[in-house]
């Protein structure tokens, strides 16, 4: 069994630049694998001599290998996202809840940002069980049509999915939607009660858009966000992840709307 407190070793066999400041790794481990994940999970991430951070699988490969995209925004996120091929990097895991997508019925999937890279593993396994739902629509947005992720898989999604794409800012050549998510939302057709929404980004942008769908009658149980705060340790012992009742490494990241509606107004420390 594995030690879930040793970063098991694994290396960089592939780096795709998704954006300016954003990549996606595939890690194959050096020795033995981790067990597997499932969607919404995430691992602790080391980059030697730096330190380690919580990056949930943005693909489920199922070889053995991990699927991490990266955004840099601090010193260890700097140097996870700097990994070239070749590089040896340590993972423990997998940690956290998963998405519940209830099948059968219609589902909902809600991106903001880097949001997206968390609920990329839902959507490919939409895609290869397609018969398992109704529909499934992904509502995405980003600050600039420069900073969507998995440009190149779109047009597959938007063959088998409905897809709806939205910037804050639009730049030259931009044709789509600008605007916010909870616009294209509060408008979209929904069979209400018998849609699941699994919603992943800024916090502001989960709490805007999960009112924005009950008001338009999404039962708020079927309603699931994403809380990443202060995780330290991935397993809750630390506490440092602590939200209210919740801790969020063994609780979270994935929790039911009903259950971190009051968790929102906490401010982060």
């Amino acid at each position: 069994m594995t030690d879930p407190w040793l970063p098991v070793a694994h290396r960089v066999v592939r780096r795709v630049e998704e954006t300016a400041d954003t990549a996606t790794l595939r890690l194959r481990p050096v020795h033995d694998p981790l067990p597997p994940f499932r969607p919404g999970q995430f691992a602790m991430l080391y980059a030697h001599g730096v330190g380690e951070v919580p990056i949930s699988v943005s693909a489920i490969p199922g070889s053995g290998d991990l699927v991490h995209t990266v955004r840099a925004v601090g010193a260890v996120s700097r140097a996870l996202h700097g990994a070239e091929p070749g590089t040896v990097l340590g993972a423990r895991g997998p940690f956290g809840t998963t998405w519940e997508p209830h099948g059968t019925e219609d589902l909902l999937v809600v991106a903001g940002g880097i949001g997206l890279a968390p609920l990329r593993p839902v959507l490919r396994h939409a895609l290869a069980h397609r018969d398992r739902y109704r529909r499934v629509v992904l509502v995405v947005g980003a600050r600039t049509p420069a900073d969507l992720c998995y440009r190149d898989e779109f047009d597959r999604w938007a063959a088998e999915l409905e897809v709806v794409t939205t910037v804050d800012h639009g730049a030259p050549g931009w044709t789509g939607r600008v605007g916010f998510v909870t616009e294209p939302l509060a408008v979209l057709p929904l069979d209400a009660p018998h849609t699941t929404a699994l919603l992943c980004g800024p916090e502001p942008m989960m709490r805007f858009s999960a009112r924005t769908l009950i008001t338009r009658g999404v039962p708020p149980d079927r309603i699931q966000v994403s809380l990443e705060r202060n995780m330290q340790c991935g397993t809750g012992r630390c506490g440092h992840c602590q939200l209210g009742p919740l801790l969020l490494c063994r609780d979270g990241p994935v929790v039911a709307y009903p259950v971190a509606e009051e968790l929102f107004a906490v401010k982060e420390l």
